[in-house]
């Protein structure tokens, strides 16, 4: 019992220094200001330039390094790639400070790629410290931590900006001392005893290892030396046999199941067009309402009421109960046409408060279906299908968003202004509304057809049932009468 305990007290206390980790490295009260602070006159870059060239490195940044940070992740423990996301984090704000040249605002964007590719680091880690009993609660936890580190950091940096006076480069400096205080933190978290895939086998073979040393130990007598013990030779399977790989020849079988297949299309397409409008959002404002006093710009205030919505919509979405299996494209469907809607608003309106609140409506929505596109996909799947699943469809939502940000926005494509690109984001928003109405008309439509057929067979095999009952009961009142009895 006090073995237990000690064991219950330990993962406790790692989960909290892992939240309030969580928590600090979020703390980057400059985020928001990233790109009007390039547009100043303190950069001065001119917004060809952050469109064109600077901000399309973020996305081809985040699809080279997403696989390996993917496999490293969990092949060394989640540590090493938490301190290499703090690192890239210390490495961002670095050059946004020192950095006056375009190849250093570019690497600026190559390192802040690495520390989202990374995240997958933070949101898996904690799954590896606690009790499978417990994982849904812990979740909550490190995922409202990081929540409410975004919401505290937006609206600090709204206060220096709007109410301190302080300017672009001290908030950066500020970031700065924020990110490497969370530097040091990644240097004590703990390291996990398990991981995902890889070292899953290698594990079982020193548990055994162990286990027969002890029985060794116990039972000196029945080895003497003349028999070795049996895992003393015995090799580590090869990575062929490794639980990744035996993973990755089940998601063929993932593909087979509606529900999956489609959340798992919304998540690779809606998730592409999600995150092009945030890299771009600051841009369109910056473009629809050119503010000379930095007081009068609130990207920070309006980044920390979008985090809010969100995380009262992803609240909220747990309370909804619909039968998914037969709603889901139509439920998707609706929210993506009102995302739709809301894009085409950004783009026509001279507005930059009606451009604020349709870029936190447009997030919320995000937001709600998020929880539950997990829930559907994890609910039917073990924690390490589940993982790959997530990581798959996250590469392909990369690959996705590669291709249109080397098409629409690189200047050696189409290098498209801000407000042309968003007209481009309505456009593959409302092709996916169309899709996914058209897919939910099918749906019902086959549903109900094959209801009515059901109940019209159900109709038929009630008569037909009932005709040699009525027989059955004539003949029994015969043999009630003694007239005849029928064997």
């Amino acid at each position: 019992l006090g073995c237990y305990r000690s064991k219950t007290r330990t993962w406790i206390w790692s989960v909290v220094y892992l939240c309030f980790y969580g928590f600090m490295v979020q703390l980057k009260p400059g985020e928001p200001f990233i790109t009007p602070y390039l547009l100043s006159t303190e950069k001065n870059f001119t917004s060809e330039q952050v469109t064109n060239e600077i901000n399309p490195v973020l996305t081809y940044s985040y699809m080279v390094v997403l696989v390996p940070v993917f496999l490293l992740t969990d092949y060394l423990r989640y540590k090493p790639v938490l301190i290499l996301q703090s690192l890239s984090h210390v490495s961002v704000w670095l050059f946004l400070l020192l950095g006056a040249s375009l190849l250093e605002m570019q690497f600026m964007e190559f390192f802040y790629g690495i520390t989202m590719a990374a995240r997958v680091a933070y949101s898996s880690y904690i799954f590896s410290l606690v009790p499978a009993t417990v994982y849904q609660r812990v979740a909550s936890y490190s995922r409202t931590s990081v929540l409410m580190g975004v919401f505290t950091s937006s609206v600090l940096g709204q206060i220096c900006v709007s109410l301190g006076g302080v300017t672009y480069r001290t908030l950066s400096a500020v970031s700065l001392g924020f990110v490497t205080f969370g530097l040091l933190l990644s240097f004590f978290l703990p390291w996990p005893k398990r991981s995902l895939f890889f070292n899953q086998a290698r594990l079982e073979e020193e548990r055994k290892e162990a286990a027969q040393s002890e029985l060794a130990r116990m039972k000196p007598e029945e080895n003497d030396g003349s028999v070795a013990p049996q895992g003393s030779n015995h090799k580590y399977p090869s990575w062929t046999n490794s639980v990744f790989v035996q993973m990755l020849k089940e998601l063929k079988n993932v593909v087979k199941v509606p529900s999956l297949r489609l959340w798992s299309l919304w998540w690779v397409f809606n998730s592409t067009g999600y995150y092009l409008v945030l890299f771009y959002v600051h841009i369109l404002w910056n473009k629809v309402y050119p503010a000379t006093d930095n007081k009068h710009v609130y990207n920070g205030a309006v980044e920390a009421a979008s985090t809010l919505l969100g995380a009262i919509t992803s609240f909220a979405a747990g309370y909804v109960k619909i039968r998914w299996n037969l709603w889901s494209e139509l439920v998707i469907g609706l929210i993506t046409a009102v995302q739709a809607g809301l894009l085409l608003l950004m783009c026509i309106t001279d507005n930059i408060w009606v451009c604020y609140v349709a870029y936190a409506l447009f997030k919320g929505f995000y937001q709600f279906l998020v929880p539950i596109a997990i829930f559907q996909i994890a609910s039917s799947l073990t924690k390490e299908l589940c993982a790959l699943v997530f990581g798959v469809n996250t590469f392909l939502g990369t690959v996705l968003k590669t291709i249109i940000t080397i098409i629409v926005a690189d200047k050696r494509g189409l290098a498209l202004n801000v407000q042309s690109q968003f007209f481009v984001y309505f456009f593959y928003f409302t092709l996916l509304t169309v899709v996914y109405l058209g897919c939910s008309a099918f749906i019902i439509t086959c549903h109900y057809r094959n209801q009515r057929a059901q109940e019209e067979t159900t109709e038929v095999a009630i008569a037909t049932e009932l005709s040699p009952m009525t027989t059955v009961a004539s003949e029994g009142t015969t043999a009630h009468n003694g007239t005849s009895i029928k064997t």
